[in-house]
């Protein structure tokens, strides 16, 4: 199956408005960047809350959790990059032996923590390195790794995935979801949603925090993954259709070969 999107190949004065201006930032974080340290430092918890929580956003979000009953969990060792609040929770099948997270901010874990210890569930923690893809787990430690909403952000992108893989046993699963980014559904309602909130509540500019927020369409994406790992199920939001353009979540399982 061959990934396509239009939205980010429409010609650039129509794609900037919905995906960034690429063309002037690129996909690289600049750290220094002042915009870029307002936005992690001020503006993120608060966009976080108020996009995810009780709103369309949120909506969105939990068409992607559903995935999660395709997979069983019972007495598996789990991990998760960039768990957040664990809004997925609500679908779980089993119960895990462990559930490791794994993020690069420690007061985005203090969120995690919470919600698995009001939960019962056994946990372990783990502060990752900015900027590195290398993760501080063995080779093949679990059997299951869950990733919602978090490859759109990885850069580059291969290397991280490819760790992913590594610390999958074979016969593992990887099970999440992705925005459709790149799609013009996907572009469309941030323009309309997030976009807004840029406006109305800070002075960053939003084309740049796009672009380095997503650096990775989702037809790049689930190539990568393709090219990696065996494809067990992929599913789109709202739409059955199988088009990154006309949906706004993809949901995929994957298994690592070899079990």
């Amino acid at each position: 199956m061959t990934h396509f999107s239009l939205g980010h190949r429409l010609p650039y004065f129509l794609a900037k408005p919905l995906f960034g201006d690429r063309r002037r930032y690129g996909t690289v974080v600049d750290d220094s960047d002042p915009d870029w340290k307002y936005w992690i430092q001020h503006a993120y918890l608060d966009f976080y809350d108020q996009t995810q929580r009780g709103s369309i956003g949120e909506y969105v979000n939990q068409a992607g959790y559903e995935i999660m009953r395709a997979v069983n969990l019972d007495g598996a060792n789990v991990l998760e990059i960039g768990p957040g609040l664990i809004r997925h929770l609500p679908y779980w099948s089993g119960r895990p032996a462990c559930y490791t997270v794994a993020d690069i901010m420690p007061e985005m874990l203090q969120r995690s923590r919470a919600v698995l210890a009001e939960h019962d569930v056994p946990f372990q923690e783990q502060v990752l390195i900015k900027n590195t893809p290398q993760l501080p787990f063995s080779d093949g430690m679990f059997d299951v790794i869950v990733s919602f909403y978090s490859l759109e952000h990885l850069c580059p992108m291969t290397p991280y995935i490819s760790e992913l893989v590594r610390v999958l046993r074979p016969g593992g699963q990887l099970v999440g979801a992705i925005p459709a980014e790149g799609g013009l559904a996907w572009g469309a309602g941030r323009f309309f949603t997030s976009r807004r909130w840029f406006k109305n509540h800070t002075h960053i500019d939003p084309d740049k925090i796009i672009c380095w927020e997503h650096p990775n369409y989702a037809d790049q994406i689930l190539a990568s993954l393709d090219s990696l790992l065996a494809r067990r199920r992929l599913t789109y939001w709202p739409l059955t259709v199988p088009s990154i353009d006309l949906n706004l979540v993809i949901r995929f399982v994957y298994e690592k070969p070899g079990g």
